[in-house]
């Protein structure tokens, strides 16, 4: 199992409510096209900053490798400069 943690930075949020709304979206999209679960998982209080972790499982290291690259390249495409980082965890 890999999780990938994407680290945001919303500048433009003036509440909880509208930070989620725009997180909603990106992880409706990121599930969508890459079929990987997906949660925030961090910052959860605060307006501007957001982690969110998704999810892959698979048998072979190589497949979720690929999966998770693949979920990165989107989510800095879907974000742009709202996207200030991602670090990879593999849970064995």
């Amino acid at each position: 199992m890999a999780v990938l943690v994407i680290d945001l930075h919303f500048p433009d949020a003036g509440s909880l409510k509208s930070k989620r709304k725009e997180l909603s979206s990106i992880k409706t999209q990121l599930r969508g096209r890459l079929g990987v679960a997906v949660s925030e998982t961090g910052y959860q209080d605060l307006w501007q900053r957001a982690l969110i972790s998704a999810v892959t499982v698979s048998g072979d290291h190589s497949r979720a490798e690929q999966t998770l690259q693949l979920v990165e390249r989107e989510a800095a495409s879907i974000l742009g400069g709202l996207l200030v980082g991602t670090t990879v965890e593999w849970l064995e």
